[in-house]
């Protein structure tokens, strides 16, 4: 029984250690485009952030969009647009940096732990089949 034990755990350290590995490869990605990651809060990336026009653009329908007369007539002059457009450039670029730093931190961590587990589930077993094998020569 105890060797199906070690051998599940190494198997499940396997398996965690894939998965983790699977899931830090997009977080260095991302550390190297933050601007265009994706992740589970913005899925599209920075699509309305990807130029200066693109998000006039998209500031323009919205407020074309909007229902109420004040708003319809109501658009920013382009240095106060400049200044919304970099100040929400520059927290994509954070949030996106921290998702990605603190998937990698975590993940790395899981790894480190499965790593810590296989490796001491090994050599154990090594050591039980060991003994076994004394036990069955005496």
């Amino acid at each position: 029984m105890a060797q199906v034990y070690g051998y599940i755990v190494c198997l499940v350290a396997v398996v965690t250690f894939i998965i983790c590995l699977a899931n830090i490869i997009p977080s260095i990605i991302d550390l190297q485009d933050p601007l265009h990651s994706a992740n589970m809060f913005n899925p599209q990336g920075a699509s309305n952030l990807a130029s200066f026009e693109i998000y006039k653009m998209d500031l323009m329908k919205s407020s074309s969009k909007d229902e109420s007369t004040e708003m319809k007539n109501f658009l920013p002059d382009d240095a106060t647009i400049k200044a919304m457009y970099e100040a929400a450039k520059a927290d994509k670029i954070q949030t996106s940096l921290h998702i990605a730093r603190r998937s990698i931190i975590v993940n790395g961590l899981v790894m480190l732990t499965s790593i810590i587990l296989f490796i001491s589930h090994w050599l154990w077993m090594r050591r039980l089949v060991k003994k076994e094998v004394q036990v069955m020569a005496y």
